[in-house]
């Protein structure tokens, strides 16, 4: 089995810009370590026989994800995935720690990803009644007939920007 190039546990993901095989917890210290290492795209491992898989993504942390190669699907190789399991037992509870260690306010990477507008518009009101809201539905002569009116909002003013 393939193991991690910087701690030696068991490789799950491979990243081709760094010519690295990783583990979870070393990919995200890698590629958390700034926005454009975070763009290097990485391939998932096989859970089975650790060959590439087509699953690929990118991003400054990668949650863990289970995938098998086109290769042990086809084989049916479900035998080895019980030892497989016990590996992931240790690998769930290196996670946990982890969740404790994200808590410490260490998720600067996706605040700069965020967008947030120069000024915010006045808040939604809903003026509209529940008669302009409701569909209306009245029956002549045997024949239905329907209303609906528009939730539209008129503008106050000719010139938005105006004060």
């Amino acid at each position: 089995m393939k193991k991690c190039e910087l701690c030696n546990s068991l490789a799950k993901m491979y990243c081709e810009s760094d010519q690295a095989i990783l583990c979870w917890d070393c990919d995200s210290r890698v590629h958390g370590a700034n926005f454009l290492v975070a763009k290097h795209s990485r391939t998932l491992l096989c859970h089975l026989c650790q060959s590439p898989t087509p699953w690929n993504g990118s991003g400054p942390k990668l949650g863990p994800t289970f995938s098998v190669c086109e290769n042990c699907v086809s084989r049916n190789a479900c035998t080895e995935e019980n030892d497989d399991d016990e590996d992931d037992d240790e690998d769930d509870d290196d996670e946990e720690d982890d969740s404790s260690e994200d808590d410490g306010g260490d998720s600067s990477g996706d605040e700069e990803n965020q967008v947030v507008p120069w000024t915010s518009g006045p808040p939604v009101s809903s003026s509209s009644t529940s008669e302009e809201c409701s569909t209306r539905f009245g029956k002549e002569n045997g024949s239905q007939s329907r209303t609906v009116h528009p939730l539209k909002r008129m503008r106050e003013t000719e010139d938005p920007f105006s004060p």
